[in-house]
């Protein structure tokens, strides 16, 4: 096999910054190399001669999720993210990563933190663009003075951010911090999870609908599992009923009240469930025409087996770890599933990660 193509990065944080580990592969041969990560993956869950669709390439700027470090160092504020297998936080200027919008907050947000008394030593800042604005959610590592909540609320206004937090409690709401899912219109709470980028999500998104059985009606029953904040529910609810099952109470909260406020409640019902520790059975998958899971990155764990002795009819298996779906696929290939399809989504370039949606049937 020969060496992959190299190019020069883009970043000027390159083999400082963690975040991208492969950015001088040339991106065609790192599409390849997922690809064929991929296929190796599936291979070793027993799925013989594996044929993954082309990878769905998202480009670099797109990313609206960002999760900066924060280290306040000799009495400087360091802001961006972590060097490689380390706690080190290399100090940003740019993420060529990111949407415009967000790379143009990170020099603000470093002299907003630099004032906040509540900045020991340590904080993490989440923002999510969502189409209302750039939500953003500071977690700070001692208390938030009067002053600190009040320089919070000036850097809403003067960045016409739709809503700022401190950790989970608002701050200031300036507008509903809304994000339509799919036509499910959703107020995710302050540094909700989301997918990287709006485009990886519509590909995710048209992968899963197009892994679907062929013959659902209105009254049909998908189980989606790991719902998170409805990503997913809203499109999976035009074709069927919905049970959508997720453990994060105000991640569900935020869904069960997109789909009450937006007329869904017939279609879509929730369930809050650690499904690590209370797992949904067989018995309670009996008669679902499919079941659509999207678990972290360490994957379904304890759900698998229950779900391997259901035999429901289609699984649907979306995943960001190649390593736990070629062990958690596996089972499945034993009990006779077929791969039905395969899609790679690349949603980290210049990086090594992958993100799948695997169609298996019986």
């Amino acid at each position: 096999m020969t060496a992959p193509a190299t190019v020069v990065p883009v970043c000027r944080h390159f083999g400082v910054c963690g975040g991208c580990s492969a950015q001088d592969v040339a991106p065609a041969a790192l599409a390849e190399a997922k690809h064929a990560r991929l296929a190796a993956a599936l291979a070793r869950a027993g799925f013989a001669d594996p044929h993954p669709a082309p990878v769905v390439s998202i480009p670099m700027g797109t990313r609206r999720r960002a999760d900066f470090a924060v280290a306040r160092v000799a009495g400087a504020v360091r802001l961006g993210f972590h060097e490689t297998r380390s706690r080190t936080v290399v100090d940003i200027a740019e993420c060529p990563l990111l949407r415009p919008e967000l790379e143009a907050l990170i020099d603000p947000l470093r002299a907003l933190l630099a004032r906040l008394q509540g900045l020991r030593k340590s904080a993490d800042v989440r923002v999510n663009l969502l189409d209302a604005g750039a939500d953003v959610s500071v977690a700070l590592d001692g208390e938030a003075t009067a002053a600190d909540r009040a320089r919070l609320v000036a850097f809403a206004q003067e960045h016409d951010l739709p809503r700022i937090s401190l950790g989970a409690e608002p701050v200031l709401i300036r507008r509903p911090p809304t994000l339509d899912c799919a036509g499910l219109v959703v107020l995710p709470p302050p540094a909700a999870f989301l997918q990287p980028s709006f485009e990886g999500e519509a590909a995710i998104r048209a992968a899963v609908l197009a892994g679907l059985p062929p013959k659902l009606t209105r009254k049909s029953r998908i189980v989606e599992l790991y719902a998170g904040i409805g990503t997913l529910t809203g499109a999976l609810a035009a074709h069927a009923r919905v049970h959508a099952v997720e453990g994060s109470a105000p991640a569900l909260a935020a869904l069960d009240e997109a789909a009450r406020t937006g007329g869904q409640a017939g279609r879509i019902d929730t369930e809050r469930r650690d499904l690590a520790r209370r797992p949904v059975t067989a018995k309670e998958l009996a008669g679902a025409a499919c079941v659509v899971l999207d678990p972290p990155f360490d994957g379904a764990g304890p759900q698998i087996a229950p779900l391997v002795e259901a035999k429901v009819q289609r699984i649907v298996y979306v995943s960001c770890n190649p390593e736990a779906l070629a062990r958690e696929a596996a089972p499945f290939a034993r009990a006779g599933y077929r791969l039905l399809a395969s899609t790679p989504i690349d949603q980290f370039p210049g990086s090594d990660h992958l993100e799948s949606v695997v169609v298996l049937g019986l």
